[in-house]
């Protein structure tokens, strides 16, 4: 989501003791509980070797990773005190962690052998009754009671044959009365599924969803992939077609094509239902119902079984950031009050989205939140959860129009929101104790330490973060600068700057930078004449042949160089053209570009073919060498005036000449690597629409003399906008 683009941040990370040696690591064993001892094992080339470091267990465990944190002690105690305090009540109360994450059985809709009770949480209604079709929404036909939880209830009873008093698939709402006597109508905050009919009115309706032959789940879910591939979609716009495309069409014709490129991740954005369709999902209304534009919940759940069929495991983007603003079909004002799910005032609304704000240490907040994700990984089987608008939740600028410097000030003052922190370390803590193969994202611009270190260091608990810089400098240069004036070393660094044993999720582009006002990567580079020069019966124009091949460099820099997990937004994979833009009223409800052209994909003559091989190259030969899962790139060489970028990484050696007309023959390259080395990818290659200036067969010798601060080199001819990857001959 542009959830925190007002802010102007690069990734703001600082090395542990600013040591970016890619032989030094720190195994941590985390096999202890959250009262035990943690041990640090280390090989860092700063510390004795074999050295064993104890780390305390107050939550200031990440001084011992970075000492630049050791100021922040009192911080960090205090912070982690503060989530060990809602731990414990959690865990003290009635069934612990298993019954707090399992609301969703006793709240909104359960059944049980035909009968029928609802549940609603209303602490300012003086009555509720429930409402719908079945009983032609006579409020007097089902008054519901209220306990001292403030909580209201009703059962209804199995029909005279046997049947369910409520039928599957009807209208229902709930209906209270205010202690001004007002009484309004909201749908069931826990309800499951919710129908719009945009021919009677854009507000949904709440649907009581129990039919008879519920999906069965015939998959069990993949291991966590040790290289995390990621494959981010939008089902909606997952037709050729200018219409919302389906569930089902995702499942029978998306799916094969993400399994073939060899990613092992799917990310699904928009599931979580919102009112505004254009809003790509980031208002939501009802937090337990997947979107019924897309057909029904058990097309959803078909979707997330064909996925783990073929080994993928699926994350949902969920937005506990924020909440709708509707109070019809939200849960804002839910029970006449703006404080029930909410702060209260102007600390309960996001000004710059124009939506409410949880109250992440209110009991019945953290209840329903922890619940909902536990929901979608019982229900759905989801394998885990990129969490949008990280940045608002931890702060109480929610990242508006703050530029974070990466001074470690900006992480640990009174602008940080010690219950949205607590929340995320709650969130991580269960979701982890209770699936251990879980995959947690965070979407944060602010780049906080600890970020992704167990909460019992005191982190947040995350597995992964996205580096949200690396797109805003692709598009950047792409937009101001010739290729001559790149900075190698500034492109470098931005690649490279990230915390050590804090795992990141690298990309060119997400959704966001394809959204109307920008444009994808493929078009900024080739603009116009995709639509004139993308088939193989026209000539290769110098634009066409700039773009091509900038496309694939810049992809591959960023995939090897740049973090610990990869990520593609749909489409862009074959370089997707022009940009997104949903139907809305500025531009007529035009579904145009609210879609993916797999026609031009699928059309042989067209040149998007070559792409989608090359970013298939780049998964498979990842698979094969797993450098996402090894420690970051040594980097040898970074030559300005020659456009050379030299790296090793999981025993590969990467060559990347981004100049634009200069080849370089016998170029002499630092490795670690010796003896006979062989090329293992080419972007030079015809089948990638390269000129197959790099013979395939060719085997380099390495000469053990050092070079660039490595012990062997070898000579390379390296041609014009080329990638390399060569490894020991097999």
């Amino acid at each position: 989501m542009g959830a925190n683009s007002s802010t102007n941040s690069a990734s703001s990370q600082k090395s542990v003791k600013g040591d970016d040696k890619s032989d030094s690591a720190i195994l941590i064993d985390h096999s202890d509980d959250d009262n035990g001892v943690i041990e640090v094992e280390t090989f860092d080339t700063e510390v004795e070797p074999g050295r064993v470091l104890t780390m305390p267990k107050d939550g200031t465990g990440l001084v011992v990773l970075d000492p630049w944190l050791e100021p922040f002690s009192g911080a960090l105690r205090q912070r982690y005190s503060f989530y060990d305090r809602h731990r414990r009540e959690i865990e003290d109360s009635p069934g612990g962690f298993d019954a707090f994450t399992k609301k969703y059985e006793y709240y909104g809709f359960t059944v049980h052998d035909n009968t029928i009770t609802y549940r609603e949480w209303a602490p300012n209604a003086v009555s509720a009754s429930l409402v719908g079709e079945f009983n032609n929404w006579d409020v007097n036909a089902h008054p519901m009671t209220k306990n001292a939880q403030n909580v209201f209830e009703v059962t209804i009873p199995a029909t005279a044959d046997g049947k369910l008093g409520i039928p599957h698939d009807t209208k229902v709402k709930i209906t209270m009365v205010l202690p001004t006597g007002e009484r309004i109508y909201r749908l069931p905050a826990w309800i499951r599924r919710v129908t719009q009919d945009l021919s009677v009115s854009p507000i949904y309706d709440g649907v009581f969803w129990h039919p008879e032959q519920a999906y069965t789940f015939q998959h069990t879910r993949p291991k966590r992939p040790e290289s995390l591939r990621i494959y981010e979609a939008h089902v909606g716009i997952s037709s050729s077609e200018p219409r919302v495309a389906t569930y089902k069409e995702f499942t029978a014709q998306v799916i094969p094509r993400i399994a073939y490129l060899g990613y092992n991740a799917i990310q699904l954005m928009a599931v979580m239902e919102h009112a505004y369709y254009a809003s790509f999902g980031y208002q939501i209304t009802s937090f337990f119902a997947p979107s019924s534009r897309y057909g029904t919940p058990e097309d959803l759940k078909e979707l997330i079984d064909t996925a783990h069929k073929f080994g993928l495991v699926v994350l949902l983007d969920v937005v506990h950031s924020h909440a709708s603003n509707n109070v019809e079909d939200g849960l804002n004002m839910y029970d006449g009050t703006d404080h029930c799910y909410f702060h209260g005032g102007g600390k309960g609304r996001h000004d710059l989205w124009n939506s409410r704000l949880f109250n992440y240490g209110f009991r019945p907040v953290l209840e329903f939140l922890l619940s909902n994700l536990r929901y979608w990984m019982e229900e759905y089987q989801f394998d885990g959860f990129r969490f949008d608008g990280v940045t608002s939740m931890l702060y109480k600028h929610h990242g508006i129009c703050y530029g974070f410097s990466g001074n470690y000030h900006e992480y640990f003052n009174n602008l940080v929101d010690e219950e949205g922190v607590m929340y995320l370390q709650l969130a991580n803590k269960f979701l982890h104790d209770f699936y251990p193969d879980v995959i947690t994202v965070a979407e944060d611009v602010s780049g906080m330490p600890g970020s992704c270190r167990p909460v019992r260091e005191g982190g947040l608990g995350f597995d992964y973060r996205l580096m949200m810089a690396t797109p805003d400098m692709w598009i950047k240069m792409l937009k101001e600068q010739t290729d001559e004036q790149w900075n190698i070393g500034s492109i470098v660094h931005t690649l490279t700057n990230r915390r050590h044993l804090e795992n990141a999720i690298t990309y060119c582009e997400s959704h966001d930078q394809a959204l109307v006002g920008d444009k994808t990567l493929a078009f900024w580079l080739m603009d116009k004449e995709m639509y004139s020069h993308m088939s193989d019966l026209t000539e290769r124009t110098t634009i066409i042949e700039r773009g091509m091949a900038l496309h694939k460099l810049i992809r591959f820099l960023t995939h090897t160089l740049g973090g610990e997990g990869y990520l593609n937004f749909e489409g862009n994979e074959f370089g997707h053209p022009e940009w997104l833009d949903f139907p809305r009223e500025g531009n007529q409800s035009s579904f145009h570009y609210a879609r993916r052209q797999w026609n031009v994909l699928d059309d042989n003559l067209l040149r998007y073919k070559y792409l989608n091989e090359w970013d298939k190259a780049m998964q498979d030969t990842e698979s094969r060498f797993g450098w996402l899962h090894s420690p970051q790139a040594y980097v040898s060489r970074k030559h300005e005036g020659d456009k050379v970028i030299v790296f090793e990484r999981a025993n590969a050696l990467f060559i990347f000449n981004f100049h634009p007309t200069q080849s370089y023959a016998d170029y002499r390259i630092g490795t670690s690597l010796s003896g006979e080395l062989q090329v293992a990818l080419s972007s030079d290659d015809p089948k990638y629409f390269g000129h197959g200036r790099v013979d395939p067969a060719c085997t380099y010798f390495t000469t053990a003399e050092p070079w660039d601060g490595r012990d062997n080199w070898i000579q390379v001819y390296i041609p014009c906008r080329t990638a390399l990857v060569l490894a020991k001959k097999a």
